[in-house]
């Protein structure tokens, strides 16, 4: 299932919408209908300009050699980097495959790195996802999931809304609720500006189907315990 079709399927299907809170309560990100009439080359070239008149007015020589490319460098970044996850045509591709080997129990994929944009304050997040679900007949590539997270991290985002993209998405893929996410990072728009609190992180997840029952969310809580191999 592709972007569009997936934010479609979300927008037909979620409850509790509240345009007011951030859409922290929703997993929808709020993209205008024209999100994508322009170029991915016509975009770099209106930031470019945005980014120079910025730093202009912050009273940057923009004629010395450090600064004056960093306009474009950070366009292509925005672009084609850290927010290239709002484009659909980079939604991965998720090929799902029969369980044949008739494997029952959850599967677990820990300490994904994640690198996302706080939408409040354009700052880094950074930190780790884990990821687990339970067949139902099927099964998806390992690298998948890493690649989920990957995609809607790629966008301005909060932590609340990424945690329930990463699942909507694999329970699309799987056609099972039987997945979950739970999310650990930090937030450099606490850690190096406001309060400046280097050493708190912040902790999300969204339990679907059989994750909601207390034996199978202790069973996945206690594999994030364990040490990894190497």
């Amino acid at each position: 299932m592709d972007a569009m079709k997936f934010d479609k399927l979300l927008q037909e299907t979620l409850e509790d919408f509240d345009a007011n809170d951030h859409q922290s309560s929703s997993a929808l990100t709020p993209l205008r209908e024209d999100a994508f009439d322009l170029s991915d080359e016509e975009k770099i070239s209106r930031i470019e300009n945005d980014v120079a008149n910025i730093l202009e007015t912050l009273g940057m020589d923009m004629t010395d050699d450090s600064l004056k490319g960093t306009p474009k460098r950070v366009a292509k970044m925005f672009v084609q980097e850290i927010f290239g996850g709002l484009n659909p045509k980079r939604s991965p591709k998720l090929s799902t495959f029969d369980n044949k080997y008739k494997y029952g129990h959850m599967l677990v994929e820990k300490n994904i790195t994640l690198y996302s944009t706080c939408e409040h304050h354009l700052l880094p997040i950074v930190g780790r996802a884990h990821v687990a679900y339970i067949s139902n007949g099927t099964v998806i590539g390992l690298s998948k999931m890493n690649r989920i997270v990957d995609y809607f991290a790629k966008r301005p985002q909060v932590q609340e809304r990424l945690t329930r993209q990463v699942v909507h998405m694999l329970q699309s893929a799987l056609e099972t609720k039987d997945v979950a996410c739970v999310i650990d990072a930090k937030h450099l728009c606490v850690n190096s500006r406001g309060i400046r609190d280097v050493d708190c992180s912040t902790i999300t997840a969204e339990f679907g189907g059989a994750f909601n029952k207390t034996e199978v969310k202790k069973e996945f809580l206690e594999y994030l315990r364990l040490e990894t191999a190497f």
